[in-house]
């Protein structure tokens, strides 16, 4: 009973010792013989043992903790340990040595974004110096929190904050320094992500507020890492076969509208397109809504606008050949406008010029009615029965057919020139993106 009262006693003299300002004392490593038997197991013993305790010889002193990173996912953390120093004359000239982390006391320096399990590896080392210094390099996989803006995907920049801070120690117990300057953590990680990634690495800055949590406050320091996304992959795989079906696309306005074959052209089109949009899904950000999502969705309204473009211009050519519908005022006053060589409307057949021959292409109002004789020509054929009005209402059938014609080639004018101007906005679109 009283040799176990006895061992309470000493283990709490052993504590305060070590708390009390002024108690604690320099441990000073017996390192003879080095060179031929290496460090003894014991050596650091002392040491080892008070790896619960914040390593101060006055308590009332914070402990300065150094850190530094690189983008590489390697955290570089620094401090001083008063209670280990040896002479590396006497030592063989040995200044440093690796000592198991297990064995050491760590700053508990943890990431405030930090949203996944640490897995940092198990039995990694920490390099302590002659004079004391420890330094130990911890690598991790960072899974944080990022405010994201993905409007302008894939040529967007991201601004990310990492906030190291203890996640115990207030900062009358520690407080936190660099390591390296900004400028050398910038340069290093520049040169290691210039070689992998599809980020490029902007720039760092930082800032060192305190964190006040109800009435304990504790030291940190902010990083502000600005990165660009590289964004060749997604242009080639994205942005350049989605052009390249628009624009097949818009050609297709030369197959004359009354082709049986320009309407399952689009169609097909129209299919490939969507494949295409289903298989490159995976490549777009999950959440949001970028502005090339906005630009896929232009492209298949325009596909399908020209779709339906085609099927109506193919009804209307139809109904034209077989009993043409009178042409409305609105429609015959801006035939009109259109065919007045002043303004500057699409290419209209003019007078005189149906215009067939050109972009895009619809048969000759002759070719769709057949050719219709003249009054020489029925008398010199022997077709006595007809009369001036029947003469007249094939012209006025004729002229119908040639409104609705001219009609059918504005429309095809007209979104040809809407394609024209949608992948110019976008060509020139891209480029500015890219460039800023």
């Amino acid at each position: 009973m009283d040799r176990s009262w006895f061992h309470r006693e000493r283990l709490s003299y052993l504590v305060l010792s070590l708390l009390l300002p002024g108690r604690g004392s320099t441990f000073t490593i017996n390192c003879t013989g080095f060179g031929q038997n290496g460090l003894y197991t014991t050596a650091l013993d002392s040491v080892f043992e008070r790896k619960a305790f914040r390593p101060v010889i006055n308590y009332s002193i914070p402990t300065i903790v150094n850190i530094s990173f690189t983008v590489s996912a390697i955290l570089d953390v620094v401090w001083d340990n008063p209670f280990i120093s040896w002479n590396p004359e006497e030592c063989e000239g040995i200044s440093k040595i690796s000592v198991a982390t297990k064995n050491l006391w760590l700053p508990d320096i943890f990431i405030t974004e930090f949203m996944d399990v640490d897995k940092t590896p198990k039995g990694l080392k920490a390099f302590i110096s002659n004079e004391g210094r420890i330094r130990y390099k911890k690598p991790m996989k960072v899974v944080s929190i990022c405010n994201l803006n993905i409007f302008y995907f894939p040529f967007d920049q991201q601004n990310c904050t990492l906030t190291f801070s203890s996640f115990l120690y207030t900062v009358e117990y520690i407080s936190l320094g660099m390591e390296k300057e900004v400028w050398e953590i910038t340069d290093t990680s520049q040169d290691i992500i210039q070689t992998h990634g599809e980020w490029e690495l902007l720039g760092i800055n930082k800032a060192t507020p305190k964190k006040s949590v109800g009435t304990n406050l504790y030291d940190q320091i902010i990083f502000y890492v600005a990165i660009r996304r590289r964004p060749k992959l997604y242009i080639m795989n994205l942005l350049v076969p989605s052009s390249f079906l628009v624009t097949i696309d818009a050609l297709s306005f030369y197959l004359p509208a009354g082709s049986e074959n320009r309407a399952p052209f689009k169609i097909t089109l129209l299919l490939g397109y969507n494949v295409f949009l289903l298989m490159m899904n995976d490549l777009l950000p999950a959440s949001g809504t970028p502005l090339i999502s906005v630009y896929f969705a232009l492209c298949l309204s325009l596909m399908v606008l020209s779709l339906l473009e085609t099927i109506f211009i193919s009804y209307l050519l139809h109904l034209a050949t077989t009993q043409p519908p009178p042409v409305p005022r609105w429609l015959h006053f801006l035939l009109l406008h259109c065919t007045n060589p002043r303004t500057c409307c699409p290419a209209v057949p003019q007078k005189g010029n149906t215009g067939l021959d050109h972009l895009p292409g619809v048969k000759e109002p002759m070719e769709l009615v057949g050719k219709l004789p003249g009054p020489r020509e029925t008398e010199l054929n022997g077709c006595p029965g007809s009369t001036r009005a029947q003469q007249e209402d094939k012209a006025q059938k004729q002229h119908l057919v040639s409104l609705w014609v001219q009609f059918s080639h504005m429309m095809d004018t007209w979104l040809f020139c809407l394609y024209l101007l949608f992948l110019a906005t976008s060509i020139v679109t891209v480029i500015i993106l890219w460039n800023t």
